[in-house]
């Protein structure tokens, strides 16, 4: 039963961000908001709020003494593996993916530094509300960085059009069901771990971290039918830095969160690993072919693993 409730979970959890990601889109259109900012702030924030109610809903479980710190770490580096390693590789398999390397050398620094800084906040097996804060405002930093000079559009006919009573209907039933869905989720891993004596984090990392990736899967697809390659890597990069520092840090802003040894000695390690490696094909190269592509999976794979035969 707990199995069927954490694939429920999970599906609503992907449901309800593509209702709130629609009806959020909608209303930035009609209150005339730049693309910019829709693309940053709404589909970013959007393509991750799995990641972020399920750390909201952990946060609030450690406040009331039960400690799932385990299932915010697991889905974090789950998701974050999970995108930069099978999203990206699928996406390369597909098709031919560049980027500009100004691009490469902007974000890919951030994405690098954000993942040095959380290993080394997780170093002494906790991440404190200090830290959490910080890890909040480096990404609050990093996001009005970039919106740095941008302008409002003039307004064109049509511009107006949706918006209405429908797409807020939408943005409210979708987060509905991701606060309900993540409540779900997180409950039913806690019971499967120990109904089969398995670490919570371990099951985060490999469905969770996974599922939780459905949305960046669906987007770089999307944007890979419409040739928009750049696109489709850059809400990768985008959303692997928003969840190497907003879900952890939301959740130890609410209650100190404790990082499994495991994560401190080989997960975060491996991340950093292929972080570089990825960059590093963007960087060097004229992008990710087939070939390259295939290393990314491989190195997916091989986690998976590793993680498997910690069963």
């Amino acid at each position: 039963m707990d199995f069927l409730l954490l694939l429920a979970g999970i599906a609503g959890l992907w449901l309800g961000t593509e209702l709130t990601v629609g009806g959020a889109l909608a209303i930035a259109r009609r209150h005339q908001l730049s693309e910019f900012f829709v693309g940053l702030v709404i589909l970013s924030i959007g393509s991750d709020l799995p990641e972020i109610a399920v750390a909201v809903d952990t946060g609030i479980k450690g406040l009331m003494g039960n400690d799932v710190s385990g299932v915010v770490v697991g889905t974090s580096i789950g998701s974050v593996v999970a995108q930069i390693g099978f999203v990206l590789g699928f996406a390369g398999m597909i098709s031919f993916l560049t980027l500009p390397r100004a691009f490469v050398v902007r974000h890919g620094s951030v994405l690098l530094g954000a993942t040095v800084l959380l290993f080394l906040m997780a170093m002494d097996g906790k991440i404190t509300r200090i830290e959490g804060l910080a890890l909040i405002s480096g990404y609050v930093a990093y996001v009005m960085a970039l919106m740095n000079g941008e302008t409002v559009p003039e307004e064109e006919p049509g511009q107006l059009a949706g918006g209405g009573f429908k797409s807020w209907v939408l943005l409210l039933i979708g987060l509905g069901a991701v606060t309900w869905s993540s409540e779900i989720t997180v409950t039913s891993v806690v019971n499967i771990a120990y109904s089969f004596d398995i670490s919570e984090a371990l099951i985060s990392v490999l469905i969770i971290g996974l599922g939780t990736s459905l949305p960046e899967l669906s987007i770089s697809i999307s944007a890979i039918m419409k040739k928009k390659t750049h696109m489709s890597v850059g809400n990768i990069i985008g959303s692997n830095i928003l969840d190497t520092l907003l879900p952890l840090g939301i959740a130890a802003s609410i209650s100190l969160v404790s990082v499994e040894r495991q994560f401190i000695q080989f997960d975060l390690p491996f991340i950093l690993v292929l972080t570089l490696v990825v960059l590093g094909f963007f960087y060097a190269r004229p992008g990710v072919a087939k070939r390259e592509a295939l290393v990314i999976l491989s190195l997916y794979f091989g986690y998976v693993t590793v993680k498997l035969m910690q069963f």
